[in-house]
């Protein structure tokens, strides 16, 4: 759908379903430079089993107008402006990568407006290589490219897709060449300059469900295990096997997690 915020028109993702600000909020926050398209298998399944669900894409990111925002913390407070615009009191946050840090942010410094919290691929701190946020600067579709390789499993690379005909590859690159030019630049610099996860995850008492890919070399397993043992009130699970895009990569078992974990 698409909504009015800020004077900019935004791009939402709700499953092929009417939101409905009455039934449970499950707000999806996509990564650095990605877009609501990392939610595609999940938006759907849960729109379709009673949620009310938002995938937005943040300012400058797939079909979204606007510019890209350079901190977690401007990506936490428009997340809470989107909510208060649509009429919804309280959501549950799931965030994959950069949307780890912007979930934690979030349900640290508006507790009574966040619920739940799913962390996916994350840690409490994302550093980024400097050669790769050069790359996102003067090199963008090589910067793009890495990224897409790096964000991967084994499987993924052998082009073994949950959806036959489809590339995981060839997908993840598509999807990132739709945002605008500086949103990855801005995505990266965002994470680099994030140094608030610890001090966040002490405040935070929401229940967390932390999902780990056994096989990410983006942000590696050891630091989602310490984000979960941060947390008072987790639980982690590790997808064996699994890249840093995970919801694309194993769907079915990030479904089933979050359905078990979420309220209805």
């Amino acid at each position: 759908m698409k909504h009015q915020l800020f004077g900019q028109q935004i791009h939402i993702a709700t499953g092929g379903r009417a939101f409905d600000n009455k039934k449970t909020c499950l707000f999806f926050i996509h990564g650095s430079g990605q877009n609501h398209l990392t939610w595609v298998l999940q938006t759907r399944y849960f729109a379709y089993r009673g949620y009310g669900v938002l995938a937005p894409d943040f300012p400058g990111h797939g079909l979204s107008g606007g510019t890209p925002f350079d901190s977690i913390e401007a990506m936490a407070d428009w997340v809470i402006s989107l909510l208060d615009s649509l009429g919804v009191q309280r959501a549950c946050l799931v965030g994959h990568s950069q949307g780890c840090l912007v979930a934690l942010d979030a349900a640290a410094r508006y507790p009574e407006r966040v619920s739940h919290i799913g962390l996916i691929a994350g840690a409490l701190a994302i550093p980024v290589n400097d050669q790769l946020l050069s790359l996102s600067d003067t090199a963008l579709t090589k910067a793009i490219g890495v990224m897409t390789s790096w964000g991967h499993g084994a499987v993924a690379h052998m082009y073994d897709n949950t959806q036959p005909g489809h590339s995981f590859i060839g997908y993840g690159n598509r999807l990132m060449e739709m945002n605008d030019p500086a949103a990855l630049r801005n995505d990266l610099t965002a994470c680099n300059n994030f140094n608030n996860g610890k001090d966040a995850a002490a405040k935070i008492v929401q229940p967390a469900l932390v999902l780990i890919a056994g096989a990410d070399r983006m942000t590696p397993a050891k630091f989602g295990k310490a984000m979960a043992n941060s947390l008072a009130n987790s639980h982690c699970q590790i997808l064996a096997g699994a890249g840093h895009m995970l919801p694309a990569e194993q769907p079915a078992a990030v479904n089933h997690a979050l359905r078990h974990f979420l309220p209805t």
